[in-house]
């Protein structure tokens, strides 16, 4: 009974963060939200709206731009789900929590759009029906598009999931799946590969090291075509953090070049960079980080008002959703 109440009550204080009856909202109107399109500087994605001040990752959105999908967890990813708002009749509506995402004994994380928009790629931990489980571990799941709607979830299986962790689900034109791998023995992730062949998944492959670089790496973007993988790497010499995003391009024999770090306008001393995305029209890269104000440019005395209002908006320590101009991607690369 106690543990069902605190469930109870961490989802009554979602549902209060995500959807206040105390403020109003304002739907906006235009691409991205009617977000202000940013330079080559990075700056939070929505804020108030999708980036609120919680622990924001993962971003995801539907060809045409007009459905985006991002995650919020709570208390140490002991709920943590995927939100969808999307853009109706020129408005867009209030971010929800999406359908076949609201059970909280479910951990659902790090959505993938194919880019035709006819599938829905996402992490989850439930069970899988097919299977006869009574208790899942982290695998990759997949949605169809049915008209307007997702499908019921369905698991895959083998060979993109198997015994180990499975997850950040990246999608190329022809179908390639990319997702990272945690292997139990080593408790290191690496970044695989499965083509699809006569419409079968075929075996993975493990990426070699320009792509595998660091002590351990996360959660790979690659782009449609495939030019290029953008990697999130833990431990390399040359990171301005704990993790940091690196751009890694494909050569024509499918070999791949060294890796290349991304920069300080886009790495900072931030333990929690690692969650990369490119929209659909290849003119913004998103991502996630956990940067927080400079302590010069806040006033000169704590307040609990101002300690409040530090709770409740982005660059709070908590992770937000960031973006910026990709034309840099163009300009660091390496051919």
């Amino acid at each position: 009974m106690k543990k069902y109440l605190i469930f109870v009550t961490l989802l009554v204080l979602i549902a209060g963060c995500v959807h206040s009856p105390q403020v109003e909202f304002l739907a906006p109107t235009g691409a991205y939200l009617g977000q202000e399109t940013p330079g080559d500087v990075p700056e939070v994605f929505a804020p108030g709206i999708v980036s609120t001040g919680m622990f924001t990752r993962d971003i995801a959105m539907t060809p045409d731009s007009k459905e985006i999908y991002f995650c919020i967890s709570l208390a140490n990813y002991t709920f943590a789900t995927i939100l969808v708002t999307k853009e109706i009749n020129g408005k867009w509506t209030h971010p929800e929590v999406m359908e076949h995402m609201r059970n909280p004994q479910y951990m659902n994380l790090e959505p993938c759009i194919s880019p035709d928009g006819k599938k829905f790629f996402f992490l989850s931990n439930r069970p899988d029906p097919a299977a006869n489980e009574t208790e899942g571990d982290e695998d990759i799941w997949v949605m169809d598009r049915i008209g307007n709607e997702w499908s019921e979830p369905y698991n895959p299986g083998q060979p993109v999931n198997s015994e180990y962790s499975e997850f950040f689900p990246s999608v190329t034109k022809d179908g390639t799946l990319y997702f990272t791998r945690s292997e139990k023995e080593s408790r290191v992730n690496y970044i695989f590969r499965s083509r699809m062949k006569d419409g079968k998944y075929q075996e993975p492959e493990k990426l070699p090291p320009q792509v595998n670089s660091g002590v351990t790496q996360y959660n790979a973007f690659v782009d449609p075509d495939e030019k290029y993988l953008i990697v999130p790497v833990n431990g390399r010499k040359d990171s301005f953090g704990g993790t940091d995003y690196y751009l890694v391009y494909r050569n024509p024999d499918d070999t791949w070049t060294e890796p290349v770090n991304m920069g300080n306008k886009i790495n900072t001393v931030s333990g929690l960079e690692f969650s990369p995305y490119v929209s659909p029209d290849g003119k913004y890269f998103f991502f996630m980080s956990s940067r927080i104000p400079e302590k010069e440019k806040l006033p000169k005395e704590l307040t609990f008002s101002l300690l409040e209002e530090m709770y409740t908006k982005p660059g709070n320590g908590n992770s937000s959703i960031y973006w910026v101009d990709s034309k840099f991607i163009s300009e660091i690369s390496p051919l």
